[in-house]
């Protein structure tokens, strides 16, 4: 997170996954916290981690207009990453810039390629050869092996190991805890339960679960 200076960001949803990053952002950058953006009322008013709701995403466009000047991505992607995908949408079309939150104890390789947005919680890895795309969730503890590559929107929750040379395809979610062998496919869209060993390619928009891990869905 360079050129922290003059920093000024909003972050874009307000539930579990905001506070580990806006714990991130506070202990280890520059960069000033202007408020959350949330669509539930509900939230408005009260505050996370001494920064304040400010309301809804409606408020962007006049927040940008004022002094905020790049974002970060606050909610996770579970059954949904077009949500995510479009709040990163917007807020660019609005000029202003996404920001990599990469926590003090993450390790990215630096023969690895990394977009912008990426999301690293503590103790995470991308190792060599790894290619990794916009506003990616490396969360906890998660592995992301040599040569893995990982298409937008992508989120490796809490724990979960991929293997080596395996390919996520836009917004995959892989569940906490999960592993995925070598040389796999994870089409886009799709869900790898918590827990679950991958040994074979998963279908788009398609849901696995278990040891060996098998499709219980197909959105």
């Amino acid at each position: 997170m360079n050129n922290e200076e003059g920093r000024v960001c909003v972050i874009l949803g307000g539930g579990g996954h905001a506070r580990v990053l806006i714990d991130t952002l506070q202990q280890y950058t520059k960069i000033r916290i202007a408020g959350i953006l949330d669509p539930n009322r509900t939230l408005w008013g009260q505050s996370m981690l001494d920064v304040p709701v400010l309301g809804g995403d409606d408020l962007l466009p006049e927040l940008v207009r004022k002094d905020v000047n790049c974002f970060v991505i606050g909610m996770g992607s579970i059954g949904n990453f077009q949500l995510r995908q479009k709040l990163y949408q917007t807020a660019i079309a609005l000029g202003i810039e996404v920001v990599s939150v990469i926590h003090r104890t993450a390790t990215i390789s630096r023969w690895a390629q990394v977009g912008q947005g990426l999301q690293m919680m503590p103790y995470s890895v991308i190792n060599a050869g790894a290619v990794v795309g916009n506003n990616v969730i490396i969360n906890t503890g998660a592995i992301v092996e040599h040569d893995c590559v990982l298409d937008d929107f992508v989120h490796v929750a809490t724990g979960a190991q991929l293997a080596s040379t395996v390919r996520l395809g836009k917004g995959a979610h892989i569940g906490a805890g999960a592993a995925v062998r070598q040389c796999l496919t994870i089409g886009e869209g799709a869900i790898v339960g918590i827990g679950a060993a991958v040994v074979e390619d998963v279908n788009p928009y398609t849901t696995v679960v278990g040891v060996p891990a098998k499709p219980i869905r197909r959105v």
